[in-house]
């Protein structure tokens, strides 16, 4: 009886532990299946190995052990497509089923691909169901944790509006024309640039917009922006503001050239006349613009007020303001662009402008679908 005792309470005592085992994650040091439901977000942070991502998955729990995870990712054959970024994943997940996860895009989470020219708000195309979405838009459903747990666009809006320039990032160059436009979201326009951010999505709005701005002024900056603009005769904020207005009005190849124009426009002094900058303030948008749209008096509509409008009105890629840094030489102060495959003509006199507008018109570019 005494043997049978021993034995039975042996018995229990290995099936206890290895019933702990299994819930820490296995006799084999892993867990089994896709996770409990619980959902944590991992940064794969840029140049970081396999082990140090190993390290922060088993500190989160998300995988059982280290050594489970890198005999997967190892095992894996796409392993070396990983890409830097956060991710949602769960708690308690196979090292197989974390490796796969990971190499699925539907599980990135604070990515936003910003395209070039695009603006804060969303912009509504006339005599269309367009909505082209804006910046704000974009980072919102970037940051979605699951369906209605995303940083809101109202959310994006009130930071971009009430934050203390500083804290919001803005680069000193700029921190003076921010502060002026008040509580106008829009004080930020053009100064989150086009391309790839990441971000944690389990930030604040406040914090994305400040990492966002922060990471542009970066970039801009390593244009050698302050010195260019020195040089060209602007302000760093004003060549921004010059380099969206050449985003929005020029085709591929003729950055310089708009440049250019809008250099020579300054110096004249000539008033800009883009319809860009008409289009901005207006809640439905085309390229062609009315009488009554161009003789509105706002911030930005360079028909009604002189030089360059009081922000930039869109986020000008880098190749703009390259372009700015380094305009083309010449002597043109009109451009009109004169068929659908975006040709476009530079002129110097009104004459030889007012022809390439009917060449234009001809070829249905300005037609109006107001």
């Amino acid at each position: 009886m005494a043997i049978n005792v021993v034995s039975i309470l042996l018995s229990v005592i290995i099936l206890a532990g290895v019933g702990f085992l299994w819930l820490r994650g296995g006799v084999s040091g892993d867990y089994t299946g896709d996770g409990n439901g619980e959902t944590v977000v991992v940064e794969v942070a840029q140049g970081a190995s396999l082990s140090d991502l190993s390290t922060e998955l088993k500190k989160q729990d998300v995988v059982a052990t280290e050594d489970a995870f890198m005999s997967a990712a190892n095992n894996h054959a796409r392993s070396g497509e990983l890409q830097p970024g956060f991710y949602r994943l769960q708690k308690r997940m196979s090292a197989d089923s974390a490796v796969e996860a990971l190499l699925n895009p539907s599980n990135q989470a604070g990515t936003v691909d910003i395209p070039t020219g695009t603006r804060l708000m969303d912009t509504h195309i006339v005599a269309s169901d367009d909505v082209r979405k804006g910046i704000f838009t974009l980072i919102s459903e970037a940051s979605c944790m699951g369906e209605g747990n995303c940083i809101s666009v109202d959310a994006l809006k009130n930071a971009a509006g009430t934050m203390d320039p500083a804290s919001l990032g803005v680069p000193a160059w700029a921190a003076k024309e921010v502060a002026a436009r008040g509580d106008d979201p829009r004080r930020i326009e053009g100064l989150i640039t086009p391309g790839v951010h990441q971000f944690n999505p389990q930030s604040s709005a406040a914090e994305v917009l400040s990492s966002l701005v922060s990471e542009s002024a970066a970039r801009y900056e390593q244009t050698g922006l302050e010195a260019s603009a020195q040089r060209v005769g602007l302000s760093p904020y004003e060549m921004i503001t010059a380099a969206s207005l050449v985003q929005m009005e020029a085709p591929r190849g003729d950055f310089d050239k708009v440049a250019r124009v809008i250099l020579n426009r300054l110096q004249e002094p000539m008033r800009m006349q883009f319809d860009s900058t008409v289009n901005y303030d207006l809640p439905d948008q085309e390229i062609a613009t009315t009488d009554e749209d161009r003789a509105r008096v706002t911030a930005w509509n360079t028909y009604a007020k002189d030089g360059l409008p009081e922000t930039p009105i869109s986020s000008p890629s880098i190749e703009a303001i390259t372009a700015m840094e380094n305009p083309a030489e010449g002597t043109w102060l009109y451009f009109v662009t004169v068929d659908k495959n975006g040709r476009t003509v530079f002129t110097t006199t009104f004459e030889e402008h007012q022809a390439a507008i009917q060449e234009s018109i001809a070829n249905g570019v300005l037609d109006s679908n107001r």
